[in-house]
C-alpha cells in the first residue's frame, strides 16, 4: 500500500508552506476579499462576509462578501448600462481585451495555480493544467471573436435579398462550479465577452477567490466598467436576481441536475436563453479485443484527476467478460501506488473532496455498496486533517447498489462484469445522465456501433480525457442544454436576425 505521500516530512511541509505561502500572497497583493461590480472592488451591504476553506486542512483561508439581492440587482443595472457600447464595439477590439486577459493568465499561471490548490485542493500540476485549460478557451474565443459570421441566403424572387446577421444575446449570467473554478469562469466568460455579451459571474461560494482572480485579470486587460462583474455571496437570493430580472437575457449554469431543474423554473417567467452543463454518469467501457494497458491508463487519468470531482470522471466501469480479471488487477495495482495528500507536496495524486458533505455523500455511496456485496479494494490511507478519503476500487458490484445511479464525485471507481455489446450499450444508457462516455476497443466497426448507440454529448475513444477548447463540450437529457467550446460556444451567446430585403 503506497503511504500518504511520496516525500520526506520535512520536504513536504516545506512545499505546503511556499504553496499557502504564494497564494495567500496573490490574495492579500489583489485584495480579493471584495467583489467586483462596475469596475469597482465592492464588499457587501451588511458588510458580513463568507470564510473560505482550505479543503486540505479544513481550515479558513480568507473571506468573501456575503451578499445577497441589492449587490445582484446593481451587478445588473451596471451589465445593463455597459452593454449597447460593448456590443457595438468592433470585433477586433473586443479580442484584443480578452487577448490581453489572456496574455495575464498566462504571465501569473504559477500563482493562479497555487491559489487553485489551496482553495480547491486540486495537486498545484494539475491546479496548473486547469490554468492551461482557461489560457487555451480565452486564446480561442479571442480569436473567434472575429468570426461571428452572418450570411446571405438565395432569395425566391429576383427584387428580394435575404440577410441574416447575428447579434449579441444581451445580459448573461454565469453561475459557476467549484471543481474548476478558474477554466469554468474563463470558459463561460470569454465567448460571452467575445460575442459582444456583458456578464455577471456567481461563482461557487466553496471556491470564489479563484473566480475573483479572474475579474483583477479582467480588470488589468481593461475591460471597461461593467462589462464584467463578479458577485459573491448567499447562492438563493443572488440566483433569484438573476434569474428573474427581464434584462439578463441568458443563464450559464454548469452544477447538479437538481439545481439546474430549478434554475430552469425560475427562468421560464422572462423565457430566459439556457445553456447548462448538469450532472454526469460517465460509462468506462473495455473491450475484449482493447489494449488493456491504455485502458487501464485511460480509466486512471478518468477516474482518479481532480479526486475523482469532475462531471465527466468514470462513474461506472464497464469489462467485458474476456478481459475482466486482467484489467481488474492492472487497474487496482495503478489505484493503490497512487500517493493522497495536500496538493502542494510534489507527487500528490489524489487531494481532499472539496467539504465535509461531499465526505458524507461517498461514504454513504460506499456503505451501500458494501451492504449489496460489493468487494473493496482500498488505496492508501488518508490524512488525518482535512476532507481526505481513501482511493477505492470496488469489485462484483451489483447493479441495484446506489452508485450506479448516483455520481460518486471521489477517487472510488465501481467496476461491472458484461458480456455483449447489446449488453453495455442499455447498460451504459440505463441512466437519466448523459454527459460522457468512454470506449476502448480496437474493432473500428465496434467501435463506430457502440458510440453511435451511446446517449451522451461526448464519447472518448481509447482516450481518458476529451477536453479541447474547439470542441463541443455538453450533454443530452438530464445532462443538460447547449454547448461550450469551439464556435458552438461562441453561437451560445448570439441571436440571428434575418433581414428581408425588398430591392428597387
Amino acid at each position: 500500500m503506497s503511504a500518504v505521500s511520496n516525500a520526506a516530512p520535512d520536504a513536504s511541509q516545506t512545499a505546503i508552506r511556499e504553496g499557502r505561502s504564494r497564494a495567500r500572497k496573490l490574495i492579500a497583493d489583489w485584495n480579493l476579499d471584495k467583489a467586483f461590480i462596475n469596475g469597482e472592488w465592492a464588499r457587501a451591504d451588511s458588510r458580513e462576509a463568507i470564510d473560505v476553506y482550505d479543503p486540505a486542512t479544513g481550515k479558513v483561508i480568507g473571506d468573501v462578501p456575503f451578499m445577497r439581492t441589492s449587490e445582484a440587482r446593481r451587478a445588473i443595472d451596471a451589465a445593463d448600462a455597459a452593454f449597447p457600447a460593448w456590443s457595438r464595439m468592433l470585433a477586433k477590439e473586443r479580442s484584443g481585451y480578452i487577448k490581453r486577459w489572456r496574455d495575464l493568465l498566462e504571465q501569473y499561471q504559477d500563482d493562479l495555480a497555487a491559489l487553485i490548490t489551496l482553495e480547491q485542493g486540486k495537486p498545484y500540476d494539475q491546479a496548473l493544467r486547469e490554468v492551461v485549460g482557461a489560457i487555451a478557451y480565452a486564446e480561442w474565443y479571442a480569436e473567434e471573436a472575429k468570426r461571428a459570421y452572418g450570411q446571405t441566403m438565395p432569395a425566391t424572387q429576383r427584387d428580394r435579398r435575404v440577410v441574416v446577421q447575428k447579434h449579441p444575446v444581451g445580459v448573461v449570467a454565469a453561475i459557476t462550479p467549484w471543481n474548476f473554478p478558474l477554466t469554468m469562469v474563463v470558459r463561460k466568460c470569454a465567448p460571452a465577452l467575445a460575442a459582444g455579451c456583458t456578464i455577471v459571474v456567481k461563482p461557487a461560494e466553496d471556491t470564489p477567490i479563484s473566480a475573483l482572480a479572474a475579474a483583477k485579470l479582467a480588470e488589468m486587460a481593461g475591460f471597461p466598467a461593467g462589462v464584467f462583474n463578479i458577485v459573491t455571496g448567499q447562492p438563493m437570493p443572488i440566483g433569484e436576481a438573476l434569474t428573474g430580472d427581464p434584462r439578463v437575457r441568458m443563464l450559464s449554469f454548469t452544477g447538479s441536475t437538481e439545481v439546474g431543474k430549478r434554475l430552469m423554473v425560475q427562468c421560464a417567467p422572462t423565457v430566459k436563453k439556457l445553456s447548462l452543463e448538469l450532472g454526469g454518469n460517465a460509462p468506462f467501457i473495455v473491450m475484449d479485443d482493447a489494449d488493456i494497458d491504455a485502458a487501464v491508463a485511460g480509466a486512471m487519468i478518468s477516474k482518479f484527476r481532480n479526486s475523482g470531482q469532475t462531471c465527466v470522471c468514470a462513474n461506472r466501469i464497464f469489462v467485458q467478460d474476456g478481459v475482466y480479471e486482467s484489467f481488474v488487477e492492472k487497474f487496482i495495482a495503478a489505484s493503490h501506488a497512487q500517493s493522497i495528500g495536500n496538493g502542494f507536496i510534489p507527487g500528490t495524486d489524489i487531494g481532499p473532496l472539496i467539504n465535509r458533505q461531499a465526505v458524507a455523500k461517498v461514504e454513504r455511496l460506499i456503505d451501500d455498496a458494501k451492504k449489496r456485496g460489493a468487494i473493496m479494494h482500498y488505496g492508501a490511507d488518508r490524512p488525518e486533517e482535512g476532507h481526505f478519503i481513501r482511493s477505492l476500487v470496488m469489485t462484483d458490484v451489483p447493479l441495484d447498489a446506489d452508485c450506479f445511479n448516483e455520481e460518486l464525485f471521489a477517487p472510488v471507481a465501481p467496476i461491472y462484469r458484461f458480456r455483449t455489446e447489446a449488453e453495455v450499450i442499455e447498460l451504459s444508457n440505463r441512466v437519466r445522465a448523459g454527459l460522457s462516455s468512454y470506449l476502448f476497443s480496437r474493432d473500428i466497426g465496434r467501435i463506430q456501433r457502440i458510440a453511435d448507440g451511446l446517449e451522451s454529448g461526448v464519447v472518448g475513444i481509447n482516450d481518458g480525457t476529451t477536453s479541447h477548447e474547439g470542441a463541443p463540450f455538453g450533454g443530452v437529457k438530464e445532462s443538460g442544454q447547449g454547448r461550450e467550446g469551439g464556435h458552438w460556444g461562441l453561437e451560445e451567446y448570439l441571436e440571428p436576425k434575418y433581414l428581408n430585403y425588398a430591392l428597387g
